[in-house]
């Protein structure tokens, strides 16, 4: 990104390396305040507004946004008599402050309603800043902002208001981008050229409003490779360093999808410097490549040359949708651990550590809107009088290895991706002031919220109790199978009632409830299921199934909540 700011699909990137403002004259003076005004009165001349029309015949001017700045210009520093006096024109002007005032609210809103991002690189320009401070500089901004906004509307009413709202007028996410060497292969040898994110700093709640707001379809291997010798223009390209379970993913993203790139600070790992520099990621994922192509494709390719993983996801409107950047993220990590020997898991891993100090440690496998996730939360309301401490291990994808002859859980992520709809209706706004929402006010918006750390998901836990998530059927809440041959037809069918989480509707059937890595690969994971079953049978894991009846209408509460109860009393017979 070589412009000031970059204005496009409702978000507005300020970049604070080539100018950075820290007083309202300069502010006003920007390029960037000259683009939003301009954007500003041209959607209000399209409406024909009378607000428009009353600044058009007072000003008398094409060239309303220099006007209007100069205005501003002479509101920071003087009274209305004294602007009266300077120049005439403003006389008749400030005759209905009252349609000033609609205007300077509708722009400030019109303002707001972006999705800002703030972007500064390692090295200082003339007018710019480096990242030392930048957390300081952003919230600097937004006080420039603010007192710019109130120092112009107080001068214009003649009074001070009485209540004062800060709300997060400048930006609501600043990344701190670096250049990296990799090692990188000759083939992508043009992404060595794509700043690395180092960090970033979240104004939550942060709230976004993609376009798509389900996935649709499974992710598609192909035998040719996608991005080798890829022909794109890169300077509007950002690179999110995921840790991803064990492995190193290499992120990149188109930033008019930077809302979708910077929400992986709240589901993976971002990596350090230290372990992304001079390596060899494990996965490389390109989202939102423009191939002019207007069918969306979101495909992946084993490169066994480099042993990279490689995802690809072209631009297009149906893209927009975290699932497309979280989900072929996972499928890459599964099909690596596929090869590995491995087995994931579409689903959700407890550590309970009760208050006598014995520990549990709970799988819930099933696939999107299954119920995993709501159980669990049903459990942690129900058991705090007796349960010490409760550590989410993984909240959507993990992976089973047989580690000193136990079958153990593993975590990929440290956020969980979560629909609001079915959760506890105060759970988010408990968890407000981390999260970042997607289209709250539409069916299946999202939450996504850190939940555990790195440190956790990648220790290893031995599993005590392995359940499939059945949202569809009434009857016991929880039953266990008394051998691999019983339980395996139950998992591998990975059967649910769609919840409207994808395109899917009524009672559908995903192969192990996994359609990211074990659909692709069944022949492999076929294998691994009938080994890891006999395993988890031969060790004692007690296998089953829970009916969370989060598919039947009328049981979306009260059918997590039966199950948990359950759960709960077995583990309390337990203890």
């Amino acid at each position: 990104m070589k412009q000031e700011i970059a204005i496009s699909r409702n978000s507005a990137i300020m970049n604070f390396t080539i100018r950075y403002c820290d007083s309202s004259e300069s502010l006003l003076n920007s390029v960037s305040f000259n683009k939003v005004l301009t954007l500003y009165l041209d959607k209000i001349e399209k409406k024909d507004t009378l607000v428009f029309k009353y600044l058009h015949e007072n000003f008398k001017s094409n060239f309303l946004s220099h006007e209007l700045t100069k205005l501003f210009k002479l509101l920071i520093v003087l009274d209305i008599p004294e602007i009266e006096n300077f120049d005439e024109k403003y006389s008749n002007l400030f005759k209905n402050k009252e349609i000033l005032i609609e205007f300077i609210e509708g722009f400030y809103s019109f303002w707001r309603k972006f999705e800002r991002y703030a972007v500064v690189r390692n090295k200082q320009t003339k007018d710019g800043l480096q990242s030392v401070n930048f957390i300081d500089s952003m919230n600097n901004f937004t006080n420039l902002i603010l007192n710019t906004y109130r120092k112009i509307e107080e001068k214009i009413i003649g009074y001070s208001h009485r209540v004062y709202r800060q709300l997060s007028a400048g930006a609501n996410a600043g990344i701190v981008l670096t250049d990296i060497k990799w090692s990188c292969p000759a083939e992508y040898s043009y992404l060595e050229k794509v700043p690395f994110i180092e960090s970033i700093v979240l104004q939550p709640p942060f709230i976004t409003y993609p376009k798509r707001n389900t996935r649709k379809g499974t992710f598609k291997e192909v035998v040719e490779n996608p991005l080798e010798n890829l022909g794109i223009n890169l300077n509007n390209w950002l690179c999110f360093p995921a840790k991803v379970g064990e492995l190193l993913a290499f992120v990149y993203f188109d930033t008019n999808f930077m809302a979708q790139g910077i929400t992986l600070c709240n589901l993976f790992e971002l990596a350090k410097k230290e372990e992304y520099e001079g390596m060899k990621p494990d996965i490389i994922y390109m989202y939102g490549v423009k191939d002019f192509e207007s069918e969306m494709k979101t495909t992946f390719y084993n490169d066994k040359v480099n042993n990279i993983m490689i995802g690809y996801a072209n631009y297009n409107e149906d893209i927009d949708y975290f699932g497309y950047m979280k989900k072929m993220i996972l499928t890459l990590h599964n099909v690596k651990m596929i090869e590995k020997g491995h087995l994931p898991i579409h689903g959700a891993m407890v550590n309970i550590t009760m208050k006598n100090g014995k520990t549990f440690n709970i799988v819930i496998m099933g696939d999107s809107g299954a119920g995993k996730s709501e159980s669990l939360e049903a459990f942690r309301i129900l058991s705090e009088e007796y349960i010490k401490e409760m550590k989410i291990i993984f909240d959507d994808m993990g992976v089973l290895k047989i580690s000193d002859g136990k079958p153990k859980g593993y975590g990929t992520e440290v956020g969980a991706f979560i629909r609001l709809d079915d959760l506890d209706i105060g759970y988010a706004y408990k968890q407000i002031d981390r999260s970042i929402f997607m289209n709250p006010d539409k069916i299946n918006s999202r939450i996504i919220i850190p939940v555990s750390t790195y440190d956790e998901i990648i220790k290893g836990y031995p599993i005590d109790i392995f359940l499939y998530a059945n949202n569809y059927e009434q009857g016991e809440p929880i039953e266990f199978f008394s051998s691999p041959e019983e339980a395996i037809p139950v998992f591998k069918a990975g059967a649910r009632m769609a919840k409207g989480t994808t395109s899917e509707t009524g009672l559908v059937k995903s192969y192990f409830a996994n359609p990211f890595g074990p659909v692709q690969k069944q022949k492999e994971t076929d294998l691994l299921i009938d080994s890891f079953f006999k395993e988890m049978f031969d060790k004692g894991v007690k296998v089953g199934q829970i009916k969370t009846s989060l598919g039947i209408v009328g049981m979306e509460k009260e059918g997590p909540k039966t199950a948990a109860e359950k759960l709960f009393n077995l583990i309390i017979d337990k203890h």
